[in-house]
């Protein structure tokens, strides 16, 4: 492989990473299910397009597999799993039970992401020589801003596209450390994620169903109202 194309595989890996990076600051601002659901298809198209070139840089037969996996299991199955299974009225209503607004909290992912980098170069550096690109300091940057997300959001879904965020930077770091990741290891983990994602969309569709919310604070402050007060409130 020529310098010229090292070189441009490295730019091009260098672009996915910063997009992907866009994405996760995406999902943080985004107020609305069906936004958060769509930033997490491009974040996986770009995660997988990041794998496949760093296969290529590596002539890695592993990267390839993790790529096609990604491309297979995050932006195909896990969209069609949860329109599917979530009640329609959650990627349709603007979520707005939020801990922070968005300017403070993009100040605050701002800073993980800051922080991100300044913990992730000397940890690739640590790693041993080679080319790692960006792909660690952003994968962690992704990690903390999809934790990030968990912590601020309320609603059940945009939890679950956080959950799945973190997943993908912690991939994001992780394809640049271990090349040689066997396929079989991606599978188990693509396998667990889906089912994941199956429960918790069964979980939300019954919680809406019955309680009408998936608002998690308001979940959180539900009682048990006494039997005898609900037999009064029954009767004619």
């Amino acid at each position: 492989m020529s310098d010229a194309t090292t070189q441009l595989i490295e730019n091009l890996n260098a672009l996915a990473t910063g997009l992907f990076l866009l994405t996760a600051f995406g999902i943080v601002a985004t107020r609305q299910a069906r936004g958060c659901l769509h930033l997490f298809i491009a974040q996986s198209l770009l995660l997988a397009a990041s794998a496949a070139l760093l296969g290529l840089h590596f002539d890695s037969g592993h990267l390839y597999g993790v790529a096609l996996v990604n491309v297979i299991s995050k932006p195909i199955i896990v969209p069609w799993l949860l329109r599917r299974i979530a009640p329609a009225e959650i990627y349709t209503r603007r979520e707005i039970d939020q801990v922070l607004n968005i300017p403070t909290a993009l100040i605050i992912a701002l800073a993980l992401a800051i922080g991100a980098y300044f913990l992730g170069v000397p940890l690739a550096n640590a790693v041993g020589p080679g080319y790692h690109g960006p792909n660690v300091p952003i994968g962690i940057a992704g990690l903390a801003l999809g934790a990030f997300t968990l912590a601020v959001r309320r609603e059940a879904m945009p939890l679950l596209i956080g959950l799945l965020a973190m997943e993908n930077g912690a991939f994001l770091a992780g394809i640049s450390i271990a090349r040689d990741l066997p396929i079989l290891v991606e599978l188990a983990i693509a396998t667990d994620g889906l089912i994941i994602v199956f429960i918790v969309g069964v979980l939300v569709r019954a919680v809406e169903q019955h309680v009408g919310t998936t608002a998690v604070g308001e979940l959180a402050s539900l009682k048990e109202v006494p039997a005898k007060r609900l037999a009064e409130e029954a009767a004619p």
